[in-house]
């Protein structure tokens, strides 16, 4: 269109006047053709002529390319583009000769980013909802090594504060119960199978050694006030312990846990580049580096004998402390540290994946950022709205007992990796999600990913019985537009051909769910043409034609379960 549009220029025709911001969308209707641009009626002003005949004009010029069969104008202005079916078809080469490449473009330019997700504090198992966030991460991130971005998975391990002493205290308070002996455990501390699994390891570990301070636990509260007298317990137990035992009892649970989240993780098909402590983050200094840097800026303010940060300069609804009046620093004040530590790591892009109830978040991280005077136009915040188990169309109960969830790996041992995963990540993530756990393990075409991994094995069954026969050779010079002259066939090919974009499009915009959109797309046109139309016909060209078609298909298919981290099956 510009290369049209620079010789009506050159030849006096058009005006020089600088090219609209105009677009060019698929129409709705196929008989209005592949392509529609609006770009006449947004040149008609600068040029002082009818939208309709400017049109007329580029319309003329245009058809007289190869590139199309068909060039015409409809309604005030617009012009509808028919695609030559050789360059429809060229697609076909086109993926044969990338195999597993194709789809990969280059839209990231090899800048660096870092996908920040999952990142569960280390307390107890991941659960449903941790599932969601670590598919969705991980499908982004693969998208964006796609695009031809230098990606870096990243897991924060908030290892660091006070649920981190709670879970020690938690862990230390089991171990007593193993003896048997009568301790109180806090409501608020954490419960669950998995604190006595850490108790027990942690006994076979030290045997009884930290039995001798368990006359430090303090009574069961008399008050409504249970927080408090957890922190009184936690005092205590550090107190009796000796602060490098306490420790070195929380960094035990913290690894246990950790090790099974990694494992969970692995299992499901994520991996990460950097664990990131947010204790190193302390050790390092960094956290009072990103404060002074606010102090020198003057960001930060005395207030009640806290420290606090005056983000409302920058758009918030209030500021923030960052100092607590104990001296201690807020988890908010971590953040800060944290995030500035990923632009000085030099990452171009940076993509936290967090849960929706982190909304309210956003806006005083983005805070800090401006304040650090940093670009948070290179922060992308991606919400993950949770996940409802629902069974025969009622809703499954999250919670199975006190202090116990459903867990991700429970999720996996029920219907597998690869329906988990493409669930997951089948709706945008910022909407809720009815996980429907009988349809995930269904064998219908009800059953999305079922469906689409059908399509890829019905096509390597028809490979399969193509094989047993003469082998079919296509006549010399042979065209596939030449053979393939059934509308689905086209249909197939143009969906094809808007393979690469999808890629980059769902990368730049950050929303794996246009590629599950896609493969559903794909899939229902493969099995509309599959069933309409036989593909082993005697006819040699249409044969080979047609097996290039659909063998172009099955890699596509292919390619986009392989972003997904899910599997390809040839039977089912």
């Amino acid at each position: 269109i510009e290369g049209v549009m620079e010789r009506l220029r050159q030849a006096g025709t058009l005006a020089d006047a600088a090219i609209p911001e105009y677009q060019i969308e698929t129409p709705k209707l196929e008989a209005h053709g592949d392509f529609s641009t609006n770009v006449a009626m947004l040149l008609a002003k600068a040029n002082r002529r009818a939208p309709r005949e400017l049109a007329n004009e580029l319309a003329a010029a245009l058809a007289a390319l190869p590139l199309f069969s068909r060039v015409e104008v409809a309604g005030p202005g617009f012009i509808n583009f028919v695609l030559a079916e050789d360059v429809v078809f060229d697609v076909v080469r086109e993926v044969h000769e990338a195999g597993a490449a194709y789809g990969r473009n280059d839209s990231g330019a090899g800048r660096r980013v870092q996908v920040e997700f999952v990142s569960a504090n280390p307390t107890g198992p991941l659960h449903i909802g941790h599932g969601r966030g670590a598919a969705v991460g991980s499908v982004l991130a693969n998208l964006l090594a796609a695009s031809g971005y230098q990606v870096e998975r990243e897991y924060y391990v908030n290892d660091a504060g006070r649920q981190m002493d709670i879970l020690a205290l938690s862990v230390w308070l089991r171990y007593l119960q193993s003896y048997q002996l009568d301790v109180p455990f806090p409501a608020q501390a954490y419960r669950g199978a998995y604190i006595e699994d850490i108790a027990r390891a942690l006994r076979e570990r030290d045997g009884d050694a930290l039995k001798r301070a368990a006359d430090s636990v303090p009574p069961a509260s008399a008050s409504s006030d249970d927080e408090r007298h957890l922190d009184d317990a936690i005092a205590a137990a550090r107190a009796a312990l000796g602060t490098p035992t306490f420790d070195a009892m929380r960094d035990f649970a913290k690894d246990v846990i950790l090790a099974e989240i990694a494992d969970d993780l692995r299992a499901f098909g994520v991996e990460f580049d950097c664990w990131y402590s947010e204790a190193s983050l302390n050790r390092n200094g960094a956290i009072d580096t990103a404060i002074g840097e606010l102090v020198e800026a003057g960001f930060i303010y005395e207030a009640a004998g806290a420290q606090w940060f005056r983000s409302t300069d920058f758009g918030d609804e209030k500021d923030r402390v960052v100092v607590r009046d104990n001296g201690l620093k807020t988890y908010f004040a971590s953040d800060i540290a944290y995030h500035r530590e990923k632009f000085v790591r030099g990452f171009e892009r940076v993509v936290n994946i967090w849960g929706a109830d982190h909304h309210g978040y956003i806006p005083r991280v983005r805070a800090a950022l401006k304040a650090l005077n940093l670009d948070d136009s290179k922060l992308d915040v991606v919400l993950v709205q949770f996940a409802a188990l629902v069974r025969g169309g009622e809703k499954v109960a999250m919670s199975t007992r006190a202090g116990e969830f459903v867990t991700l790996k429970h999720l996996i041992d029920e219907v597998g990796v690869d329906a988990a995963r493409y669930f997951y990540v089948m709706r945008r993530s910022d909407q809720h999600l009815e996980f429907d756990l009988s349809l995930a393990t269904s064998q219908s075409n009800d059953n999305p990913v079922y469906y689409v991994q059908y399509a890829h094995a019905r096509v390597c069954s028809v490979f399969r019985q193509a094989a047993e026969r003469a082998t079919l050779a296509p006549p010399a010079g042979a065209r596939l537009a030449e053979f393939l002259r059934e509308a689905p066939e086209r249909r197939l090919a143009i969906v094809l051909s808007k393979f690469s974009e999808v890629v980059a499009s769902a990368a730049a915009a950050a929303e794996p769910h246009q590629l599950t959109n896609y493969l559903r797309d794909l899939a229902t046109e493969f099995h509309a043409y599959y069933n309409g139309h036989k593909v082993l016909v005697d006819d040699a060209g249409v044969c080979w034609a047609r097996l290039r078609l659909i063998g172009a298909v099955r890699q596509v298919i292919a390619n986009a379960l392989s972003l997904l981290a899910i599997s390809a099956p040839s039977e089912m």
